[in-house]
């Protein structure tokens, strides 16, 4: 069994000797503004060197989408020569997306409450927001490529330690699992479970069982990879990423060994687990 000391770490303690970096805040609204901050002062360097920019974004943390929107608004930044690559999308058994107007779809949280909610005259176009395509998985390279890569990965971390929908898989090396590429798989019942108390009242079979993710591959190529925690089941993932062995049965730990992530903690996430 692995050394599990890590789970003692105090919260004071909590980013001494990290190898993932730690930024401890205090409440989920500075995590969430920080998120929003970095995305549009990112937007708008490269907007002044005449660059485009190019996110990949989680439904999930979402409180960062209201600040972003309304800096976006008030600050009047163009987000013309952005493109937002979204992780992932719930998916029907036959594999086709959910209904976009479904309360747990990820193309409607963003169609509604971010790009709708951006002045029209500010906003990217149609075909700049862009979800991995379950018929097509492969584009997502093929865009990320095209583009010259990504400039920031924002996202969370799952209770068993997936970033996006990649789920652990203890039979792969790290070194297997950080080549898997944007694909469709079956979501982990630890994760449906998980999913289904915020989003279903808790009814797992109700939760849809397959997704489509973009690959752990795509998200380690990024230039930055920018996590936001929060919940008190975080205190237990933040530290086994942080501090854990480096493997598939956790992936979020395979930014350990990333030129530049950030975990981003509220006071909350970073108490110690028990």
């Amino acid at each position: 069994m692995q050394n599990m000391d890590y789970y003692q770490i105090s919260a004071e303690e909590l980013g001494k000797n990290s190898k993932i970096p730690i930024l401890k805040l205090s409440d989920s609204g500075e995590v969430f503004y920080e998120l929003a901050l970095e995305m549009k002062e990112t937007i708008e360097k490269n907007n002044q060197a005449g660059r485009h920019t190019v996110f990949i974004c989680p439904v999930g943390p979402v409180g960062q989408y209201p600040i972003f929107v309304r800096l976006v608004n008030r600050d009047r930044v163009s987000l013309k020569n952005c493109w937002f690559i979204n992780m992932d999308e719930y998916l029907n058994d036959d594999e086709t997306y959910i209904s976009e107007d479904s309360p747990l779809s990820f193309r409607g949280f963003m169609k509604r409450f971010v790009y709708e909610k951006i002045d029209p005259e500010l906003v990217m176009p149609q075909e700049q927001r862009i979800f991995p395509d379950p018929k097509a998985p492969e584009k997502i390279h093929e865009i990320i490529t095209r583009l010259g890569g990504v400039d920031v990965c924002f996202g969370g971390i799952g209770i068993n330690g997936h970033l996006a929908f990649n789920e652990a898989q203890d039979e792969l090396s790290a070194e297997e699992f950080a080549k898997l590429p944007t694909r469709v798989l079956t979501i982990s019942r630890e994760t449906r479970t998980s999913n289904a108390i915020g989003d279903r009242s808790g009814a797992i079979d109700a939760m849809p069982k397959k997704a489509v993710t973009i690959g752990i591959s795509e998200i380690l190529a990024a230039r930055k990879v920018r996590i936001g925690v929060f919940r008190d089941w975080h205190r237990a993932v933040i530290r086994q990423a942080a501090y854990g062995e480096v493997s598939g049965h956790f992936p979020a730990s395979l930014l350990q060994r990333h030129a530049d992530a950030m975990i981003i903690t509220n006071a909350n996430a970073a108490k110690q687990p028990f």
